[in-house]
């Protein structure tokens, strides 16, 4: 097993840009647990802020504009009518 080591550190080290091997530089099982509850959490909050969005956008201005117009054309046809 010795062999193996010091032929990986010799293979590593082969070239101009040496290879870093490290097996000290391990996440805990509950800090990657937590990190990944984190990143659930993140994009749970991006895809409501998403949706918040979409709602303001698309559902509110486009009924805003919808009735601006129909309102506006209504009146137009009112007076028309009203006039002759």
């Amino acid at each position: 097993m010795a062999d193996l080591i010091d032929l990986s550190k010799i293979i590593a080290k082969k070239g101009d840009k040496p290879l870093l091997l490290s097996s000290v530089n391990l996440q805990s099982q509950e800090d990657a647990v937590l990190e990944r509850k984190l990143r659930e959490l993140k994009s749970k909050q991006e895809l409501r802020k998403d949706w918040i969005l979409f709602l303001l956008r698309e559902v509110v201005a486009f009924s805003v504009t919808r009735i601006f117009i129909f309102s506006v054309a209504g009146y137009f046809i009112f007076t028309l009518i009203r006039g002759s």
